[in-house]
């Protein structure tokens, strides 16, 4: 029996030594390349730096939220209610410019992502209640809301700064937007490595029964995940908002499953316990490659769709596939 143990640990071993758990984290990177490859031969534009500073301010809103979508998704929940509280964020940061000027505007956005985040996280940590519904009834909720201060209108009183410095503004020969979505990818990436808080968002998603009994605070480091969601609304609110020129009361209602496709596509367990910032950034690369370059070649919306959705379905079997494997 001891000569059967040793003899399988030792062939685990080896398989480790030679195809490492890492090894399936360059399948994505590599699936990039090729499809961006492919995408080149079709479509030589698809490189130009033209194209490429377009995809950067393009997926920029969606890299945002999918940081804020991977936390609650880590701690074994999900938030289906981050597009109408980017919604929401813009529409009250906008009405409050005239009253506290761009940077206040700004900051009211980042502040209101932050509250309904911090309450919908109460209500489901404290509550006990399940992520899928209080989400689900959040959106409603705040998108009836936006409604309501916009009047059903789209307003367009965007300050001139805003658009210029974050909506088209470049440092380096970079999109700000995309570089502020960079820096909040590496502030999600060092909450989840270097932080008392990650390891605990990481304890939570993977058994949190266990995690009560050691001693963890989950209802406060849950409520905390939420928060930290609606801060990532909050912060797209601001680029889409700089981006589009407008606020919308009802922006992008469909970001919300692009960010959970883009975490799921990255390959972040929709089970928790698992994965990094870095799943967040090949998946939006993914996903924006995907629909950048079907649009570039002339396929129709349907079949981009389409072609989206097969691609998600397929990643998530490949993810299992390799999970079982390692």
């Amino acid at each position: 029996m001891t000569n059967v143990v040793t003899e399988t640990m030792t062939r685990s071993l080896v398989r480790r030594r030679l195809f490492p758990a890492n090894l399936g984290d360059l399948v994505l990177p590599a699936f990039i390349v090729v499809y961006s490859a492919i995408a080149y031969v079709l479509e030589p534009r698809f490189l130009s730096w033209d194209n490429l500073d377009n995809l950067a301010s393009q997926l920029a809103p969606l890299f945002v939220m999918s940081v804020g979508q991977a936390f609650a998704i880590i701690s074994g929940g999900l938030d289906l209610s981050m597009a109408a509280v980017m919604s929401i964020s813009g529409i009250a940061g906008i009405l409050s410019v005239k009253y506290v000027g761009v940077w206040g505007g700004i900051a009211v956005m980042a502040i209101v992502g932050i509250a309904t985040g911090m309450f919908t996280g109460f209500l489901i940590a404290y509550q006990r209640t399940s992520p899928f519904i209080i989400t689900l009834g959040m959106a409603s909720v705040v998108t009836a809301i936006a409604l309501i201060l916009a009047h059903g209108v789209p307003l367009y009183t965007i300050p001139p700064e805003l658009s210029s410095w974050i909506g088209f503004g470049h440092f380096l020969g970079v999109p700000v937007s995309f570089e502020i979505a960079v820096a909040l990818m590496l502030l999600g990436s060092f909450i989840l490595r270097r932080t008392v808080f990650g390891r605990y968002i990481y304890a939570i998603g993977s058994n949190p029964a266990a995690a009560v009994r050691s001693g963890i605070p989950v209802p406060f480091y849950t409520m905390l995940v939420y928060t930290f969601a609606g801060f990532s609304s909050g912060v797209a609110a601001i680029i889409l908002t700089a981006w589009v020129n407008a606020a919308q009361p009802v922006a992008e209602p469909d970001m919300t499953l692009k960010s959970i496709a883009a975490v799921v596509l990255g390959g972040i367990a929709l089970t928790g316990g698992s994965g990094g910032m870095i799943h967040v950034l090949y998946g939006c690369i993914i996903l924006g490659a995907l629909s950048n370059s079907m649009t570039m070649v002339g396929v129709s919306s349907y079949y981009q769709i389409l072609a989206i959705g097969i691609v998600i379905i397929l990643a998530v079997m490949l993810d299992r596939v390799r999970r079982r494997r390692l």
